[in-house]
């Protein structure tokens, strides 16, 4: 089965690239290396000694999505390019929207042309904005407190038009809570470009002395110690979550959804603390004011997935903070450290 992965080169793409190599698929990836490299491939496939076919290109360029479709027979797609930082995306959200959604129409129409109607698309916990109440199953109302998560609360909704126009469609809505860890081997892991807008990473460049402390935004949430709780999930575990999803999407058509986290939270202080742990060096933060678009609380109710799916996350924290910290200790300087980033 051959399997398209839209964004495959970037941090939870080349994860979940190399578990389809490991299961045997053939892997397809269209990246415009944005936000990643092309040095992720290369170690992808070096980790597992198969090949995978990859195009340089742009969702926002139709023909060369057209390309890829003509060249290769596409059984399902995976869809993870996007713009991705919340802070970001409140500060310019017209690229926002447009990179996002123009790039998912696109996508859209050369699958419907190829007759291709197979998507794991990459949501996001975002899409559930401010929960009342925790944890958060599938069906709790959704909104959207940025422009990141409105672009992905928007194609969802898109999405599930498509299907109640053509169903022969077969789509899975992944929900992503907040994917961190490497994979064990060092060899990939999260590498942003400039300063990092996710936490884990930016708590290994202060480890590493290659940023000079840590800014918590928010110190005066309504939780345990005042810092913000989300439920991190290592990024193995969320990969395995595509692989055990694309039997049942390819079973039958309509709409699936879930939630893939790990149904625990844990605050900003307590991943430093973990991490400092996993990693004997200490980390200097300083407590800022809260970012536009963040919210208290987000922690998953992932039963659905563990019931329908056989799926469910297996790592710890610890497992999370030293997986990066040895993907962080053997690449200072993420890719670039041992090659030329391209």
């Amino acid at each position: 089965m051959k399997i398209l992965v839209t964004g495959g080169a970037g941090y939870i793409g080349s994860h979940t690239c190399l578990e389809l190599l490991k299961e045997n698929y053939d892997v397809v990836v269209l990246d415009n290396f944005s936000n990643s490299c092309k040095e992720s491939l290369n170690r992808v496939q070096n980790i597992t000694g198969k090949t995978l076919s990859f195009y340089e290109a742009d969702l926002l360029e139709r023909p060369s999505i057209h390309q890829v479709f003509k060249d290769h027979t596409i059984d399902a797609v995976i869809h993870f390019a996007g713009l991705k930082a919340v802070g970001e995306s409140v500060t310019i959200p017209l690229k926002y929207y447009h990179n996002n959604l123009t790039g998912t129409f696109n996508l859209l129409s050369v699958m419907d042309e190829f007759n291709v109607k197979n998507i794991v698309f990459s949501s996001s916990a975002t899409v559930y904005g401010n929960p009342a109440t925790l944890p958060i199953t599938e069906d709790f109302p959704l909104s959207a407190t940025n422009p990141y998560g409105r672009s992905k609360l928007v194609i969802e909704e898109i999405l599930q038009d498509l299907y109640k126009s053509d169903k022969d469609w077969s789509i899975a809505l992944l929900r992503y809570f907040n994917p961190v860890g490497a994979h064990e081997s060092g060899e990939i892991g999260e590498d942003p470009q400039g300063m990092p807008n996710n936490l884990m990473p930016y708590i290994s460049q202060v480890a590493t002395g290659r940023l000079p402390r840590l800014s918590i935004f928010g110190g005066d949430y309504d939780t345990p110690d005042g810092t913000g709780v989300r439920d991190y999930i290592h990024v193995t575990d969320l990969a395995l979550g595509h692989i055990h999803t694309l039997p049942k999407l390819i079973s039958k058509t309509g709409v699936v959804i879930y939630n893939l986290g790990t149904g625990n939270g844990f605050s900003v202080l307590e991943m430093v603390k973990s991490f400092e742990r996993a990693s004997d060096r200490q980390i200097a933060y300083k407590i800022t004011e809260r970012r536009p678009g963040d919210i208290a609380a987000c922690f998953a109710d992932p039963s659905k997935a563990k019931k329908e799916l056989g799926w469910e996350a297996t790592k710890s924290l610890e497992n999370m903070c030293q997986d990066t910290w040895n993907w962080q200790a053997k690449n200072p300087m993420g890719y670039r450290t041992h090659s030329k980033k391209e």
